[in-house]
């Protein structure tokens, strides 16, 4: 297998000479859990680098990336009871509950046009606390699941929460998988209470339990845009840079340093929880400040405000950009899609400490949800309140449906407005992203509320490169524009390639 430029920070890596039981992470000087982060263990490492290179093909407008955080962001939408029987590669069976990465599984893999069952691995298990829902079928089979949990039925994967008594699991067969009367669904019962369970995720995607096709759970190695399964949806592994400022500067002091634009902010929340008690960012802005490196910080977290005397200092060494994104606007929205994360008021309290300090602040008002944000109405009052709160510019775009915030997003949509089912499965039908005639018709739709609110790119909306023309690339839109104050003055345009998604957005 080739070796990747984020392997040095995977979670499956053995360090040499490692102790028996403990986490296998390059680099591990202790994990620990404290009372302030509940449920949550931080890796604290010695990492080797600091600065990561940007693949060749992004459309991003900067070339290299700092995370102070890895974190391994669980998407944990689908759970079974800690006793559901899972099929052992040997052919025995062993509960969830005590499978540990590294067991040999059966999962399945499609050849032609049959379903045949292999050998897998497990490769992360977690447990978290979900209402529970008993699975009844036709042989006397009871299976315990979460509500978002899919099976694979004779028409395709479903959620727990989608079956019906039309439906049958696929599973038995020596094989090939097969399917029969005995999988028959013949009921599904809410149980009116929360109860551990436990998911997994395998080299296959699946796995067998209590003899039908399970699908696992997607395991992310950085928190995924918008932190869809934030919060008590899964247990959170944050690996820690600890040397991370040390580090830098030591790559920062090197003769071939070009001293090119550093974003922070892409892949992981510099200014999440963990920096309250860590405190890695102040050595990291002083580090490029020291070294004459612009950068750019993208954040959602409110903790940012902390070090606005610092960025406010470094910006007379280097050109600064920074952006907050704004998710949900509508209260009752965020409360569903966005627990533990600072909310709109906070983040816009966030954008007016930034302008107050003489920053640059651009606002990505991201995502909307077509058919629940996008009506005029609401487009018109989140773009009002992030003028007031004297953003530099403002981006909007329209929801990204990546893996696994796919499952969950369409899997909440489902219980809570079911009727937009249809719609969303038309517009994401091809991928992650809307098509063209949906980001057209929000163009539309907001140009002139932009131009109300004095946000639009004649009066200095977008960022803008040295030759004076905004800077394009966004994820999903090759020709959406970086909101101004969200880059560097002067911050080179990226060739237009295969636009590549930045997680907090």
């Amino acid at each position: 297998m080739d070796r990747m430029r984020w392997d040095a920070q995977r979670l499956d890596l053995m360090e040499d000479g490692a102790l028996p039981g403990m986490p296998t992470i390059k680099g591990l000087l202790r994990s620990v859990q404290v009372p302030e982060f509940p449920g949550i263990t931080l890796h604290e490492v010695r990492s080797r680098s600091a600065l990561n290179a940007v693949p060749p093909g992004s459309a991003m407008p900067f070339q290299w990336t700092i995370n102070p955080y890895r974190g391994c962001a669980h998407a944990c939408t689908y759970c079974l009871s800690g006793d559901t029987p899972v099929l052992m590669a040997e052919g025995r069976e062993l509960p969830i509950a005590d499978l540990r990465v590294g067991d040999r599984i059966v999962g399945t893999r499609e050849q032609g046009s049959d379903r045949r069952y292999v050998a897998t691995e497990v490769l992360a298990h977690w447990s978290t606390v979900k209402p529970a829902f008993a699975v009844h079928l036709a042989d006397g089979t009871e299976i315990v699941a979460s509500a978002d949990h899919r099976f694979l039925t004779v028409s395709g994967w479903k959620h727990v929460a989608e079956l019906t008594d039309a439906d049958r699991f696929r599973g038995g067969g020596d094989d090939v998988v097969g399917s029969g009367p005995d999988l028959q669904v013949t009921a599904v019962k809410a149980l009116g209470r929360e109860i551990p369970m436990f998911d997994i995720t395998t080299g296959t995607g699946d796995f067998i339990a209590n003899g039908v096709v399970s699908h696992n759970c997607f395991a992310r190695k950085t928190h995924e845009w918008l932190e869809l399964d934030s919060g008590k949806d899964f247990d959170t592994q944050i690996v820690v840079k600890t040397n991370l400022a040390e580090v830098l500067e030591r790559e920062l002091s090197r003769p071939s340093w070009r001293r090119e634009h550093v974003a922070m902010g892409t892949n992981t929340d510099p200014y999440q929880r963990a920096e309250g008690r860590y405190q890695l960012m102040p050595g990291v802005i002083r580090a490029l400040a020291r070294s004459g490196t612009p950068f750019s910080i993208l954040t959602k977290g409110t903790l940012a405000r902390r070090d606005l005397p610092l960025l406010t200092s470094a910006e007379q060494d280097v050109p600064i950009g920074m952006g907050v994104s704004m998710a949900i606007w509508d209260d009752e929205l965020h409360h569903a899609l966005e627990p533990g994360v600072p909310t709109p008021k906070a983040r816009l309290e966030l954008v007016r400490a930034i302008t107050d300090a003489g920053l640059p602040c651009g606002v990505f008002l991201a995502p909307v949800l077509p058919g629940l944000t996008d009506d005029e109405e609401s487009l018109d009052a989140a773009l009002g309140a992030v003028a007031a709160s004297g953003a530099t510019g403002v981006t909007v775009l329209a929801l990204h449906l990546r893996p696994g915030a796919r499952e969950w997003f369409l899997g909440w949509l489902g219980r809570a407005h079911p009727e937009l089912l249809p719609r969303y499965r038309q517009l994401y039908r091809r991928g992650a992203y809307v098509p063209a005639e949906y980001r057209d018709w929000l163009t539309q739709r907001v140009a002139p509320l932009l131009a109300r609110h004095g946000l639009d790119r004649q009066r200095g909306g977008s960022a803008r490169g040295v030759d004076g023309e905004p800077i394009r690339g966004l994820p999903g839109d090759a020709d959406g524009e970086f909101p101004a104050g969200s880059l560097p003055a002067g911050a080179a345009a990226a060739p237009q390639r295969q636009p590549e998604q930045l997680s907090l957005l």
